[in-house]
């Protein structure tokens, strides 16, 4: 698998903007659900060329949703998928994510 299929996007929310503030920086990104810690932590030595020191792996469940229309109610659910959250070095940072 690719570096660039590895990484689909950040998640960019005010709990993962406080994570990226500490000591040690943690980023937050949705990646593809056959991707695992090792090739997740290769893509983003590759392509932001920092040293991630660890990779913490989740599933997301799909949530009900409801929705009201003029026939009636219409019942889904989001789609599920998988987030992983990097640890970077001390010092390190990653830039296209902090906005500079």
């Amino acid at each position: 698998m690719e570096s660039m299929e590895v990484l689909i996007e950040p998640v960019l929310t005010e709990k993962t903007n406080e994570m990226r503030e500490g000591e040690n920086r943690k980023y937050v990104f949705k990646v593809d659900p056959r991707a695992n810690k090792i090739q997740i932590m290769g893509a983003v030595k590759e392509l932001f060329n920092v040293q991630p020191v660890a990779c913490n792996i989740l599933n997301v469940k799909s949530k009900p949703r409801m929705s009201r229309t003029k026939s009636g109610m219409r019942y889904g659910q989001t789609t599920p998928w998988k987030k992983a959250i990097i640890t970077l070095k001390t010092g390190d940072k990653i830039d296209p994510v902090d906005g500079v």
